[in-house]
């Protein structure tokens, strides 16, 4: 969502209460295979949780993502899982950068594309606060989402771990 920087309103007009951001891309494997890469901890940290993952990703769920790159272990609570579909999560931010005190909204949605032989994965980040603090938090998770795309699209089409090493 853009916004003019000296007015605080978003293009419509409308008053600019949080950020948000969606990126894209499209995996050459079935929706279920590019569901189960998130949901399955073993899965997610093959690429994307450089420190590990614990729990299995099911609504109701508070499961743990580890990053190298970011010490200690971010509890992450499952909010919505509908398998092969979608995932919705939340997990803790800097309560100065988010709208919410317990953390921002991450939506993937998976898409089956050609006749269910890829997937259109769109993560969505919501409720960053239309500040300083908020724009620095939502373009550094913005990277982070980018990145994990790009991870999984070459660990589940090629088998390549593109994060090993990337950040130490």
């Amino acid at each position: 969502m853009s916004s003019d920087a000296n007015t605080g309103t978003a293009p419509d007009g409308t008053a600019l209460t949080e950020l948000e951001f969606t990126v894209f891309g499209f995996i050459s494997k079935p929706p279920e295979e590019v569901y189960e890469a998130v949901a399955d901890p073993a899965a997610l940290s093959s690429y994307f949780t450089t420190a590990g993952a614990e729990g299995r990703v099911e609504a109701g769920a508070t499961v743990q993502w580890d990053f190298a790159d970011f010490p200690g272990a971010f509890p992450v609570e499952v909010l919505d899982a509908v398998p092969h579909e979608r995932i919705v999560i939340r997990w803790a931010g800097d309560p100065a950068a988010t709208v919410d005190a317990r953390g921002t909204e991450v939506a993937f949605v998976f898409v089956a594309v050609d006749e269910g032989r890829r997937t259109e994965v769109r993560i969505t980040e919501r409720a960053w606060r239309p500040t300083s603090a908020g724009a620095a938090g939502a373009f550094g998770n913005c990277m982070g989402w980018t990145g994990m795309l790009a991870a999984m699209k070459a660990w589940l089409e090629h088998g390549i771990n593109l994060r090993e090493g990337f950040y130490r």
